[in-house]
């Protein structure tokens, strides 16, 4: 049974920072593309970074370009995802997920929620 399972959220001034954490079980975590997500209240899901199995490339949507670092320790089954100089704009739940193949993923976490006070 495939798990995803993200802590760290949680309500942060803006231009603080936080550390999100997805740990993974069931998968060969080495052998898989992570990425983070995120959903704001009454948007669409949308990419946020993700990085190959072996962690050595790693991609960031241009909203969160220069501020947001995507990290993983595959012998501890983990992803991180590091968030600094928040906007109320990065208010949303973020959500883990792991494919075989970068781009399309095949198993979700159940996604942290993220809070950012002006």
């Amino acid at each position: 049974q495939v798990q995803l399972v993200e802590s760290g959220g949680g309500l942060v001034q803006a231009g603080g920072s936080l550390r999100l954490h997805c740990a993974a079980s069931g998968i060969i975590f080495s052998s898989y593309s992570m990425a983070w997500f995120r959903q704001a209240p009454g948007k669409e899901r949308e990419f946020v970074a993700d990085t190959s199995p072996s962690g050595g490339s790693r991609y960031f949507a241009d909203s969160v370009k220069g501020r947001f670092t995507i990290a993983r320790d595959n012998a501890k089954n983990t992803v991180y995802l590091q968030m600094n100089s928040l906007k109320p704009e990065d208010t949303a739940v973020y959500y883990c997920a792991a494919g075989l193949n970068r781009g399309h993923y095949d198993y979700w976490g159940q996604g942290t929620q993220v809070t950012v006070s002006s």
